[in-house]
């Protein structure tokens, strides 16, 4: 009898050390045991040309993971604008055998075979900042059609008597890209019957060199005394959009928004180059996705760290979060980027922004 129940006993250990073994080398919500057991987490980012993602997502994304989970590694890779490069960097996770994916897609559509391919290998897909499509199991970002209606907003304000026959130029974002699409929508539902709009341009992979050129094209279309305001939906296509008319002696400047609070936008506000942009703090953004990131790699259910949810074009509602971004001009400067030590007022206020930076009451 006690041999019985010893022989039942050891065969119980064996299939339950099977079972483990099994589970810590599947995909999703287990761990690999070549790597000492320790969850590993994807961080899959667009670009290096926009500045947020490399000086601002990334070490946000990493600490905060490192935080949540000081077992867990992560494996980072950046797609440099490139869709296959981005399809590959995806394989290559897959391949691995990591326990979830943070993706900000290059090209949503263009990624969701890959969504799915992590999916069908028991990996889940956080969509990060963009919506990708296929079938992800979470998203964070900030409300884009928001941001859009405050880029209208302001740019309304802005142009003040112009207002209503004033005639802008919109220099949209990357339509392969959900969050150009939103934004657009958003900035066309307060300015829509206020102004006319004299040239639209898409830009792919958000380039400030193409805003730049398309600019060109739209004063040389309307005339440099025709164009009463400038929508640009970031601020690279700003500072592209700026460059232009600069170069083609268009005085005064006409207002130009944007979006992402670079460093370099706050400092063109503060001189007086663009009229605003739109904060996204990345911080709460990072954590968000980080906690969710964290909690997809242990198996845990997502829709308690999701205040909200969305559904990916072709797919089922999922759990996210939809953050509130925050317009800044120069006069909620101090208020906003400063005060939330996104920037100090020592890097916004280099020397030769001196004298503008005393009228803006930062110094």
């Amino acid at each position: 009898m006690k041999g019985s129940l010893r022989d039942t006993a050891v065969a119980v250990i064996t299939v339950a050390t099977a079972v483990a073994l099994a589970a810590c080398g599947s995909g999703g919500g287990g761990s690999d045991p070549d790597n000492g057991g320790r969850p590993r987490i994807g961080i899959l980012l667009p670009d290096a040309i926009t500045a947020r993602w490399e000086h601002q997502d990334r070490p946000l994304l990493t600490s905060r993971i490192e935080e949540e989970c000081p077992t867990c590694v992560v494996e980072y890779a950046n797609a440099k604008g490139e869709v296959a490069l981005q399809q590959g960097q995806m394989d290559s996770m897959i391949t691995k055998g990591v326990d979830a994916i943070l993706l900000a897609p290059v090209d949503a559509r263009s990624l969701g075979p890959s969504v799915r391919e992590a999916r069908d290998a028991g990996i889940p897909v956080i969509s990060y900042d963009r919506l990708s499509e296929g079938p992800i199991s979470g998203y964070v970002s900030f409300d884009g059609r928001e941001v859009g209606r405050l880029q209208g907003r302001a740019l309304l304000t802005a142009m003040g008597d112009a207002v209503p026959g004033a005639q802008i130029v919109m220099m949209n974002g990357d339509p392969s890209d959900p969050n150009a699409v939103a934004f657009k929508e958003g900035a066309l539902s307060v300015l829509d019957g206020k102004v006319r709009i004299g040239k639209a341009y898409d830009t792919l992979q958000w380039r400030a060199e193409v805003a730049n050129m398309n600019m060109s094209a739209a004063i040389a279309a309307l005339g440099p005394e025709a164009i009463d305001g400038v929508y640009a939906a970031n601020d690279a296509l700003a500072a592209g959009s700026i460059t232009s008319l600069k170069a083609n002696k268009v005085e005064p400047l006409p207002p130009v928004t944007g979006q992402d609070a670079e460093l370099g936008a706050v400092r063109r506000i503060v001189a007086g180059e663009q009229y605003m942009t739109v904060l996204k703090p990345f911080e709460p953004e990072a954590a968000a996705a980080a906690t969710m990131a964290v909690a997809a790699a242990r198996g845990e259910d997502l829709d308690d760290k999701a205040t909200d949810e969305v559904r990916p074009r072709g797919g089922e509602p999922v759990p996210a979060v939809l953050l509130t971004p925050v317009s800044v001009t120069v006069d909620t400067i101090a208020d906003t980027v400063v005060k939330d030590g996104v920037y100090t007022v020592a890097q916004i206020c280099t020397p030769q922004l001196e004298a503008d930076c005393v009228r803006a009451g930062l110094i």
